[in-house]
């Protein structure tokens, strides 16, 4: 019989709290095979609070490194302090980040000098362009180079992997734990996938990524702005970030037109009715990529690149970058051609189908 795995989960933003969810919540109640331990460095405070709340996650230690306006430095160096401690008191049989945050290749890189093995969830997603996402495509780079459980998403992060010589017997095809999360939500709040509420069509926004501080956060609201304009039944609910350096573009341009709701972040439940209600979603987001294919909201993405270029390909999401006209004319395909619409919106979801905690786990326990 197997013995018991201990495993260090590891998280510092909302994101990695809400796909590594379903993975903790399964473990924990698997105590035949697992001890499960999370650790958050709370490279993101409030946000991370949230997710943690909501789902009712287990934490074994806060690292709290978050400081105001901090830059990547003060998070790389704090979080590998920290985690280097934590992976050194508790010896677990593997560490498990996701994703690409300077928390994830922080993690991998403790527990790689314990020489603990790294499990990677949501591993092998490429832009092929280590500047965008910054700093997060350098991020998933570094960690599939520490990493020794590789679990893609899809087929095509697994084909990545295998072009960078990563073993094809260390490579996992699991879906995309986002989906898990987002059904997990909505069986929570009672709801359905795709149900909107009668009477005008509304746009959830969301932009907060570095790439498009400053000039392009600009012209993605004139696009909105723009959009207002040309559609009277429309209107925008946006959930602004944190970041100073987005709300001091974002509130002046947006907050007074009547039709534009600025709101505090949203919790987990909270956005996912919201994007289960939306119309459209114009995102820079990447987990909202992937969301919005299960619940049938068409996203415009609001980057010049994406790593999950199987949304493109599927034809739920379309790349649009941040310049005005370009947001406006396909915003406004979708909002008047009917059948381009509803091919947007009825395309298959390519990230999975709500398991992919289970399969990850299952080849953690057999290791």
């Amino acid at each position: 019989m197997a013995r018991t795995k201990r495993l260090l989960v590891v998280m510092g933003t909302r994101p990695e709290a809400i796909k590594l969810a379903p993975v903790i919540l399964r473990a924990a109640a698997d105590p035949a095979r697992f001890e499960v331990r999370v650790v958050r460095t709370s490279q993101h405070q409030e946000m991370l609070d949230q997710v943690v709340d909501y789902f009712g996650l287990p934490i074994h230690a806060d690292l709290d490194i978050m400081r105001p306006d901090q830059n990547l430095v003060h998070v790389t160096t704090a979080a590998l302090e920290g985690l280097h401690r934590v992976v050194g008191e508790l010896r677990p049989d593997a560490v498990v980040v996701q994703g690409d945050t300077t928390t994830t290749f922080a993690g991998a890189l403790a527990a790689f000098y314990h020489r603990v093995p790294v499990a990677h969830v949501e591993a092998g997603l490429r832009t092929w362009d280590r500047d965008q996402p910054f700093p997060e495509e350098a991020n998933r780079c570094l960690t599939t180079v520490l990493a020794d459980f590789h679990f893609a998403p899809t087929e095509a992060a697994r084909e990545n992997l295998l072009r960078e010589s990563v073993p094809a017997s260390r490579v996992w095809v699991t879906g995309n734990t986002a989906i898990d999360a987002l059904f997990l939500a909505l069986e929570k709040a009672g709801k359905r996938p795709g149900a909107a509420p009668a009477g005008g069509r509304t746009v959830l926004l969301t932009a907060h990524r570095r790439e498009n501080h400053g000039e392009p956060m600009r012209r993605i609201c004139q696009a909105v702005l723009a959009l207002l304009d040309r559609f009277p039944d429309l209107r925008v609910v946006y959930p602004v970030h944190l970041s100073p350096r987005v709300r001091q573009v974002v509130r002046p341009m947006l907050e007074a037109h009547p039709r534009v709701s600025l709101v505090e972040p949203l919790g987990y439940e909270p956005f996912v009715l919201a994007m289960n209600e939306a119309h459209l979603i114009l995102s820079d987001s990447g987990g909202v990529q992937e969301e919005a294919p299960a619940l049938g909201k068409p996203v415009l993405v609001l980057r010049n690149t994406t790593e999950r270029p199987e949304a493109v390909t599927a034809g739920t999401a379309r790349l649009v970058g941040t310049e005005v006209d370009t947001i406006v004319a396909e915003a406004e395909r979708l909002l008047t051609d009917a059948e381009h619409y509803r091919a947007m919106s009825r395309a298959r979801n390519p990230f999975g189908d709500g398991h992919a905690s289970e399969r990850i786990l299952d080849v953690l326990a057999a290791a």
